[in-house]
């Protein structure tokens, strides 16, 4: 599959041409040095009427975008609809009785399963190469939503978009990226969006021209075992919530910032973004039970589910300057109105500006940047530098917990204090 962005007309630069006419020439009839671009990528057919799968990167930016099919049958393809969170792209051709690949169930597929991958390497054309699948459940932090299967089939450049296929010959994933140290081939280490989630990202597009996810309106954190230390938790499993948005469903729930999730409706919650993808996947208007520790008491509240927001990320803001010194290598100073207008906050926002961090530093290392505002330390609110350095007194060697607002989002940090 090819997308086209516009010719490189290599012919006035050609040594053969100019050693006969010089530079003269060249520069009488000089060409712009670029109008047209060619990618390659393949892609999947999973419907006989035309409908095929791809990334969503294959095609992003194309102009034209031209379909050929191993009995050398080339069609013109439009763009369906797309979803860059997940990268995954649909495209239609117009033609019908296409030989298609069933879908497999992706959520069955298991680590050490034989696997074949299929697409055009380089260009080569129709290209399978075999493997095992090596990991499920990946994030390795390319997309905003990652449930990648991981295989060590050879995937090259010109393979996304193509199919991963089980022994059966069913879609197992669509193979997407590769990780390699800078020879951008195949080191093994290949990744695949699951079949599961590429037809429910297909169907949502074709039924509703785009993807409709859950929302729950909470900021989900990894926890570290600085972290668990500090909210007495005997082990990292689960997600803390650092921040919640007022008026969202997950506050009308009663969820609160230091709430630990550890399951939602029974399964258990690793990591964030494995709260954040399942959430995501989950019609609005579902009801989900989070169960939850507070305060080293466990709970479970209920959670009717919203339509995502168009734009949930996070702010980041940014600072400078320097002040007193609490941490090691962290300068803040008194907030003022002219820093909370820079850094966009309400005026009623409490805390200290962090000016500096050291490069290096634990507070560096923990995610601590200039420009955040430093709200509470061990869980005592701070309103002045004066506050901030009261409540480091006799925390040396000990972790420091700071609840930190960034652009408008809170979160917290863990720093192993020196």
């Amino acid at each position: 599959m090819r997308n086209n962005t516009g010719e490189v007309s290599p012919f006035f630069n050609d040594p053969f041409f100019r050693q006969f006419f010089g530079d003269q020439f060249g520069r009488q009839f000089r060409v712009p040095p670029k109008q047209w671009e060619r990618s390659l990528g393949s892609g999947v057919i999973v419907n006989p009427d035309g409908y095929l799968l791809t990334n969503n990167h294959v095609i992003d930016g194309a102009t034209d975008i031209s379909v050929t099919l191993l009995d050398k049958r080339e069609f013109k393809a439009k763009v369906v609809g797309t979803d860059p969170k997940t990268d995954i792209a649909i495209l239609k051709v117009d033609a019908k009785n296409l030989p298609t690949l069933p879908f497999a169930d992706s959520s069955k597929a298991r680590v050490g399963d034989l696997v074949l991958a299929i697409g055009e390497p380089f260009g080569l054309g129709g290209t399978v190469t075999m493997g095992i699948i090596s990991a499920k459940g990946r994030a390795i932090g390319i997309e905003q939503y990652e449930d990648f299967i991981q295989t060590d089939a050879a995937i090259n450049p010109g393979n996304s978009g193509g199919a991963l296929i089980d022994t059966r010959g069913q879609l197992i994933g669509i193979n997407t990226a590769i990780l390699t140290h800078g020879s951008g081939g195949n080191q093994g280490v290949g990744f695949a969006v699951p079949a599961n989630l590429a037809r429910q990202v297909m169907n949502q597009v074709l039924e509703h021209g785009k993807v409709i996810r859950g929302y729950m309106g909470l900021l989900p954190q990894d926890i570290t075992p600085a972290i668990a230390k500090e909210f007495h938790l005997a082990d990292t499993q689960g997600v803390l919530v650092g921040d919640v948005t007022a008026g969202t469903p997950a506050a009308e729930a009663g969820v609160q910032r230091g709430d630990v999730i550890r399951e939602i409706d029974g399964q258990k919650i690793e990591d964030s973004n494995q709260l954040r993808f399942k959430v995501a996947m989950i019609p609005p208007g579902t009801i989900v039970h989070l169960k939850l520790i507070r305060d080293g008491n466990e709970r479970t509240v209920a959670v009717k589910l919203a339509e995502q927001p168009a734009q949930t990320e996070m702010r980041e803001r940014s600072g400078g300057g320097g002040g007193s010194t609490g941490l090691d290598g962290v300068s803040v100073e008194n907030l003022t109105s002219q820093a909370l207008r820079e850094l966009n906050l309400p005026m009623t926002t409490k805390g200290v500006v962090v000016t500096d961090v050291a490069d290096g530093s634990p507070a560096a290392m923990a995610g601590l940047r200039s420009g955040d505002v430093i709200q509470e330390v061990n869980r005592q609110p701070v309103t002045s530098v004066a506050d901030f350095d009261r409540a480091l007194r006799g925390t040396a060697g000990h972790t420091v917990l700071l609840l930190v607002n960034r652009g408008g989002t809170t979160m917290y940090i863990a720093i192993e204090a020196r």
